[in-house]
């Protein structure tokens, strides 16, 4: 023990001298040169780096300098990131840049440097990004790039540079944004591209870039954008190839000289824009339909000829086919069947074209706009009311998203013009002083924003972890590209204390979040930019690198932390020591107790040995293991009389008293019901607690909603999901009013319901179970029992979390939960989406069936949407508008009653048309030779079957 002290302070000195020098260390000497010379190059009419020569860049809070928090292992800090943004400097970029060889993040965006950019920079091989766009920097782009295998960002957009695309990118293989765009690059574009593996945006529009279209690029797997509008590809076709680009969303190829046919696009099931105009692409347009989630279909100013397919698409905000060579008729199925909200708007533009009539009802609804000017149906006399679509005219005007008309008197804020009233803020006129954001989204793949307003809203609310009423949207433009150009105001939370402003923590984390691309992918709306995030009114003099000021004020008290850290080190050795005796006494005693065997008899429960459960699980082997939880490991065993068992271990640390683990046992013995796991005995000696049920060979609810089942590599079908619903329902209905006493089950979860051989759904785990004694009055049921809050994030009642009373809608809370798992097969929370409010959002935009999981193919929609409404209504904040269980499983016995018979479905291809049969909201396609209402009824799997495979590619509006 003397030995083992003096070995112990040994260490801790030693620890003592290291964190003293180490303290000592600044930044790294070369960087600190680099830096230097970075701002000798540079013009800097603000004096915004006024700073940068004074003290250690690491230490002093140098101005856009960002440090890592940690020293390298060569003692030093060094720099992370340099931020520079909209800081009106001109000058030229400095080759010592490549001297900061752990450099993460170079960001010039929107300045006025001129020259060229440094080959250097090709040296910094940690770069993840480089941001150089709206600058106006000219020459080429040097090879040496290419030697940046790390960067996943690389933005030169809005220069002046030329020459070719360097044949070199192909080796940035983490590459995922690559935008050049706005410049005057020349040559062809580079076919060894196609080696990005990892490209999903690829705009490099308005250039002069000229020759074939690579056809290789279609072994770009992940691309979603591929942008190219305004180029000179005289005499090149589309390649056919494109249509391998499975996971493409947008397609624009705008102005670019092409020339042959339309490819098959049919194939690209999440194409959403698809712009070919003013080319010189000649033939008819594709019979084949494309993508049904199309906003924008623009084929104007081409040779096309044919007529117009009679295709509907139910997300359409845009078709032109103006200044064609098209004839025929004018199919009215373009916009019959649509169901506009006041948000919708839908352009048709037919004008110059050959079309004799309309196939339909002439008349469009009010949201939709039609040109037919230069047609011979507007000089047909016999067809009323032409005119109005034959006459110049503007669009029809998007509605108008409804104002606050909450009155508040204006002397209740400051009179400046940095505060403002919140427009959407729960608390009427509520005054506060919010962020100003100028935001761009580079390459949208709609037409008109006003329908996606509400969901773009939440994307940015979600991915700055802020509440909906926190952000408010001003001055959205469309500018020339086409690009979206809007300003986002940020508005601080309200809270009990009525601060008016964001302090300076979240102005440094929102900060952080937008310069660091930290929001999560959307290919729909496309890749985004930062147009400036400057600090105005109260906000100017705050200081957004706060985190890097507490650590460079870390680094200036080193040498305190380092004395005290000594001191610390030398008496947390010394408890070590003494502690790790008495923990061993202590375990000793606690084992002793434990140990003492107290013997009862529980009727229908088996009291096994340990060692007949050692020998059933080969010794608890790691491969008879199939679950782990809070309590411990589960393993599948084997009886002497050959049962398969599932034995859930208790952890040394997971040991409840003797007589609580008996009482339990006691519990679990008087429930009795086709959908509760069963319990067959346990094991209560040599400081074992274990507890016997009955194996479910399926496994966990969670493991198939999620795909992770090792069963099968098939998904449950909509009809398997609602007879699982029911089997829980049923559980738990039998716990809530049949067990005596009656039982609220506490943790209602998909990883708790287990599935048998058959697939019978059973609830399991009863450790967090609460009897309801004494709580039954003459012909009512339970109330509540006041308890510490248990249970899962994510599925606990929002009433239960605040008063801690416990009731019988605890469990239909949590049960609705993961009614709302098994349609979309989401997790209840997963990256800060919460699934009540993904579900609410979803239906009240009109796009539920997006979210829908593809996986279970094909279901009535008339089941699916009673299905939600009973899911929803189970997830009600008011536990008095959820359901009881009793009313639960009556509507679910009247949806599986609905359910139409797997022959019909299967034979009678017209209910899949007629509407009432919904299709899976997306998926890849099928490269059989079916028909596609053949692949939806395949897909379609009855109540006998397990799952479904086949998964098309229709998503319903």
């Amino acid at each position: 023990m003397p030995a083992l002290r003096i070995h112990g302070y040994a260490l801790a000195v030693s620890f003592c001298l290291i964190t003293f020098i180490a303290a000592s260390l600044p930044t790294d000497p070369s960087e600190v040169d680099a830096l230097i010379e970075i701002k000798n190059s540079l013009i800097d009419p603000k004096n915004n780096l006024k700073n940068w020569n004074k003290g250690d860049p690491c230490a002093a809070n140098w101005t856009g300098v960002w440090c890592f928090d940690q020293k390298g292992d060569d003692g030093y800090f060094h720099v992370r990131e340099i931020y520079l943004m909209t800081m009106n400097l001109s000058g030229s970029l400095s080759p010592q840049l490549g001297q900061l060889s752990h450099l993460e993040i170079l960001n010039f965006m929107w300045n006025d440097l001129t020259g060229t950019i440094p080959k250097e920079i090709g040296n910094i091989k940690s770069l993840k990004l480089l941001l150089l766009n709206g600058n106006k920097l000219s020459g080429s782009l040097p090879d040496e790039l290419g030697n940046l295998p790390n960067l996943n960002r690389f933005q030169v957009d809005e220069n002046q540079l030329s020459g070719p695309i360097p044949e070199s990118f192909a080796n940035m293989t983490n590459i995922r944004h690559l935008h050049l765009n706005n410049n005057s690059f020349s040559g062809e574009l580079p076919s060894t591209l196609s080696k990005l593996s990892n490209l999903i945006h690829l705009l490099v529009d308005n250039n002069n870039l000229s020759g074939h279209l690579p056809p290789e690029y279609s072994m770009l797997d992940e691309l979603a954008i591929l942008q190219l509008d305004n180029n000179d590809f005289s005499g090149s076709e589309i390649p056919s190839t494109y249509a391998n680009l499975t996971r493409l969303v947008k397609l624009s190829l705008r102005n670019c000289s092409l020339q042959g046919a339309i490819p098959d696009f049919s194939s690209i099931s999440k194409l959403t824009y698809l712009d070919l105009s003013w080319n010189q692409i000649t033939g008819p347009i594709p019979s084949n339909k494309v993508a049904d989630n199309m906003t924008t279909f623009d084929l104007s100013n081409n040779r096309l000829n044919g007529s117009i397919p009679h295709f509907f698409y139910p997300h359409l905000q845009k078709l032109s086919l103006a200044n064609n060579l098209l004839s025929g008729s004018i199919p009215g199925s373009i916009w019959q069947n649509m169901s506009f909200s006041a948000k919708d708007k839908l352009t048709i533009d037919l004008q110059n074209n050959s079309f004799s009539d309309v196939l339909g009802n002439l008349t469009p609804p009010e949201n939709v706009t039609l040109r037919l000017s230069g047609n011979p149906i507007c000089k047909n006399s016999n067809i009323q009311s032409i005119g109005q679509y034959c006459g110049p005219e503007a669009d029809n005007k998007a509605a108008q998203d409804s104002t606050n008309s909450t009155f508040c008197p204006v002397q209740s804020c400051p009179v400046d013009d940095f505060y403002e009233y919140a427009p959407s803020s729960p608390v009427p006129c509520f005054c506060a002083a919010p962020l100003r954001i100028g935001y761009r989204l580079k390459s949208p793949s709609f037409s008109y924003f006003a329908p996606y307003r509400s969901s773009f809203e939440d994307y940015i609310t979600r991915s700055l972890d802020l509440d909906l009423y926190q952000l408010s949207i001003d001055s959205v433009a469309w500018e020339e590209g086409p690009r979206l150009r809007m300003y986002l105001k940020l508005f601080p939370s309200y809270n009990d204390s009525g601060s008016s402003m964001f302090n300076e923590s979240e102005v440094h984390r929102i900060k952080g979040i937008y310069s660091s691309w930290h929001f999560p992918r959307t290919d729909f709306f496309g890749p985004y930019e930062l147009l400036n995030f400057t600090l105005l009114g109260p906000y100017a003099n705050l200081n957004v690198d706060s985190k890097k000021k507490k650590n460079n004020v870390g680094i200036k008290i080193s040498a305190v932390i380092a004395a005290v850290a000594c001191a610390l080190a030398i008496s947390a050795i010394i408890i070590l020591l003494i502690s790790k005796r008495n923990m061993k006494y202590q375990k000793k005693i606690s084992r002793k107790r434990m140990s003492t065997n107290v013997s009862i008899k529980i009727d229908g429960m088996k009291a096994f040995t340990y060692k007949e459960l050692a020998i059933a699980t080969n010794k608890f082997n790691i491969s008879t293991k199939v679950g782990q939880g809070g309590y411990g490991n589960v393993y599948k065993g084997i009886l002497s009389d050959e049962t398969f068992v599932a034995v859930k271990r208790a952890e040394e640390g997971s040991l409840q008293g003797q007589k609580e683990f008996l009482t339990e046992i006691e519990l679990l013995s008087r429930l009795h019901h086709r959908n509760l796991v069963s319990l067959i005995g346990y094991c209560n000696e040599k400081e074992e607690q274990m507890l016997v049920y009955e194996f479910m060979p399926n496994g966990t609810l969670r493991d198939w909603i999620s795909g992770k089942s090792r069963k099968t590599k098939g998904s449950l079908n909509f009809s398997m999901r609602l007879r699982i619903a029911m089997g829980a329902a049923k559980g738990i209905l039998y716990l809530h009013t049949e067990a005596n006493p009656p039982i609220f089950h506490r943790d209602i979860k998909a990883s708790n319901i287990l599935l048998d051989s058959k697939f019978t759904a059973k609830v399991a785990d009863f450790g967090l179970s609460r009897l309801v004694p004494d709580l039954y009055e003459e012909g009512t049921g339970p109330k509540y029992v006041s308890t510490v809050v248990k249970g899962t994030p994510g599925y606990l009642d929002p009433e239960y979390l605040l008063t801690h009373k416990l009731t019988d809608k605890c469990d239909v809370y949590s049960l609705g939960i993961v009614y709302l798992e098994l349609l979309t097969g989401m997790q209840p929370i997963s990256h800060g989406k919460n699934i009540v409010r993904e579900v609410n959002t979803a239906r009240q935009s009109g796009t539920i069936y997006s979210i829908i999981d593809s996986r279970m193919g094909l279901y009535p929609s008339d089941c699916l949407d009673k299905f939600l409404t009973l899911a929803l209504r189970c997830c009600q904040d008011n536990p008095e508008e959820r359901p009881s269980m009793l009313d639960v499983v009556r509507e679910l016995e009247d949806i599986i009653t609905m359910l139409p018979e797997p022959e019909t479905l299967f034979s009678d291809v017209s209910l899949l048309n007629s509407g009432n049969i919904a299709p899976p909201s997306s998926a890849t396609t099928s490269t059989s030779n079916v028909t596609r209402e053949e692949q939806h009824m395949s897909s379609y799997v009855s109540g006998s079957d397990l799952v479904s495979d086949v998964i098309p590619t229709v998503v319903p509006r």
